[in-house]
This record gives C-alpha cells, structure tokens and sequence, in this order.
C-alpha cells in the first residue's frame, strides 16, 4: 500500500543554554506510516513532554528532524518542489491545540475561510465560494448566519475550533493532525468536535492523527493508538485492547492514574504501579526509556534498548516482560502493518472500569 506520509527512522535533539549545553531528545527513532487509500483514526497519546506536539509539527513540515527523514508521497519535505508543496500543502492540514492563534483578530472569520479557497482556486465564483463555506461550516455544526461576518472574538472557543475544523474540510484534505483539538473546550463541546472529526473520517474519507493525553476521547473515537513516552513509542495497537488491557507499565500508569469517583477509596496515582527498582543505572545510551519508574525493570532494561513485541494480532510492546513474544522492525509500525482498520467491538467502559482492568499485581505495592 503507498504511504501518503511517512516518518521514517525520525530523531529530533533540541540543544540549549549558552555554557552548559543541555540536549533533549524529544522524539527518538520513530517511525510511522499514513497510508494513501485506506483512511485511518490513529490517536497518539503520553503525558506532557512525551513528545507529541514535536511529532506533529514533524509531519506538518514545521520542524526539520535532527536525523531520519519525513515523506509525502516518497518524497522528503526537504526537496519538495513548488508544485509537490503545494499539493502538501492541500492534503496534509492541521487543526492546534488553541484556534485562536490561528486568526488574525483585526480580520473577521470568514477570511480564514476564504482565504484557502482563493490560494487553491477551489470557486469559479464568490457565491460558489459562499456555498462552499457554507456547506462546511454546517458539516461541522454551526449556522452560517450566526457565525460568519462575526470577529475571532465574538465566537466561543468551540465555535473558533470547529470553524478551523471547516477550514480543513475546505480543501479535502488526505490527512488532518489535530493536536490536542478538544483541550482547551467546554467538555459540553468536546463530543460535539470529535464527532465533527469522526463524520470527516467516515464520510470524506480523510486519516486522522488525534494527538491527545486523554485516554477515554482516545478510546472513543480511535481505531488504533500508539502511546509516547519520551519520545519512543513504548506500546500500539487496537485502542480497544490497549485501553482494557495495557500491557506496558507506561500505558497501566497512564490508565491507573486517573482519579476514581469514589471519596472513600484512596487514588494511588504514580504508586498505582508498585515503586520503581533502585540501583539501575544505564551502561550507554541505549536503554529503556522507563526503566526509573519501573517496578519490573531487569538488568536487560539498561543494558539494551527492547525492540517492539507483537503480543498479539493487533498490538505491540516495548517491554522485555514479552521477551518470549516475536519481534517486529519499528518501521514496519504503520495502519495495515501493526494496526487493523477495524476494531473490537465493545461497549466503552467507564473510568471506574478502565482502572479496575488495568491494576496490575505489583509485588511492590
């Protein structure tokens, strides 16, 4: 299957400070593949600083890798052409964690409306452009009359995002990576967004790379998701098995640590695990990113990097409690490849569930 976008073996270092040069691995030998006929819901989730924002300015072309290269179509972002950028430019479109840095607050919304359709000569006509505004902003919602001709300001922060949302949907778009969409929004509006991306997906056909820490929108709407942990994909996989099942210890913390609704029983957040091993320390650079937070880390843990074990059909780990499992190259993690296109049927469990099912029975409790 062609890749639309890919990341092939993708290292980004930021470097910092005057006398003391400090380095930061922000995103560590990844690899990821956006197929070009078979449309997927991908969500990406970690903690703060795992490495996601990097990820998606990386496949947006807005931050060169340290090493690897990132791909449209086999053809690095580096030596694209005019003609090739702009066809980027068209299929791969990006909707940010806050909309209202996007407007120009001196400009009502409907210029960043009109605005793509103009550069990509999308209307014949400023009322063919009007019906194709139109068309998109109740695709995603919201009433024309009430929101066209109307300040940045004057709009609510959900209004302000699915507009960006329609402004995507303008150019039919291949690909959209929303990072963190529904973060700064009501959570009355949260479903209302995510649906808008869901319907883009079913009915347009367009791949969606979610970027969010929010486990249970993740389950909701994803097919797949793959969890960050200091730049290294640590687990990926159907979201169904991963968010019942975590396997990792990373994605078990990530899953245990949200707060039960229950004033009598204790939230052990960080210590959900079990505490971490003492007295490993890395013998060179590679090594498992987790390890000091580990309650089941081995001497092997610092020793080597794990490769990713498939533990099942549509999941793999990085983790050497699935030594026994085989293994697969990191770049083969791709939709079609790692991932299925469809999902296990079942019903969405409640926080409450997704801890109970993830608790592990840590001899260091």
């Amino acid at each position: 299957m062609a890749a639309l976008l890919e990341a092939q073996d993708v290292t980004k270092v930021f470097s910092g400070g005057l006398l003391k040069r400090e380095r930061v691995i922000a995103l560590r030998d990844f690899s990821f593949t956006v197929p070009e006929e078979q449309p997927i819901f991908t969500a990406i989730v970690g903690e703060s600083g795992s490495g996601k924002t990097t990820l998606a300015r990386l496949l947006l072309g807005l931050t060169t890798p340290t090493t690897g290269d990132v791909r449209y179509r086999g053809i690095s972002l580096k030596q694209l052409n005019r003609e090739q950028r702009r066809a980027f430019l068209r299929d791969v479109q990006a909707i940010f964690q806050d909309p209202f840095e996007v407007y120009n607050p001196f400009y009502k919304v409907d210029h960043v409306l009109e605005l793509p359709i103009r550069m990509f000569h999308l209307a014949k006509s400023a009322q063919e452009m009007r019906n194709r505004i139109e068309e998109a902003l109740i695709t995603v919602g919201l009433r024309p009359e009430e929101t066209l001709g109307r300040y940045p300001h004057q709009l609510s922060g959900g209004q302000r995002q699915r507009v960006m949302i329609a402004r995507a949907l303008l150019l039919r778009p291949k690909v959209i990576i929303a990072d963190e969409p529904v973060s700064m929004v009501d959570a009355s509006l949260r479903a209302t967004i995510l649906s808008s991306l869901q319907q883009l997906h079913r009915e347009y056909g367009i791949s969606i790379l979610y970027i969010t820490h929010d486990l249970a929108t993740a389950y909701q709407v994803a097919n797949d998701v793959l969890v960050l942990y200091r730049g290294t994909v640590v687990e990926a996989g159907d979201a169904g098995l991963i968010i019942r099942e975590p396997e990792h210890p990373y994605t078990r913390l990530l899953v245990s640590s949200v707060p039960l609704p229950d004033p009598d029983r204790q939230w052990l957040g960080e210590r959900a695990l079990g505490q971490p091993v003492s007295g490993l320390m890395p013998r060179g650079t590679a090594f498992c990113v987790f390890y000091d937070r580990c309650p089941y880390a081995m001497p092997i843990c610092v020793e080597q990097t794990p490769p990713l074990f498939r533990t099942g059909d549509r999941r793999v780990v990085a983790c050497y409690l699935y030594r026994d499992s085989p293994t697969i190259d990191r770049r083969n993690l791709a939709a079609g490849g790692v991932f299925t296109n469809g999902r296990t049927e079942v019903s969405p469990p409640s926080y409450s569930a997704l801890k109970r099912e993830a608790q592990p029975d840590s001899p260091h409790a």
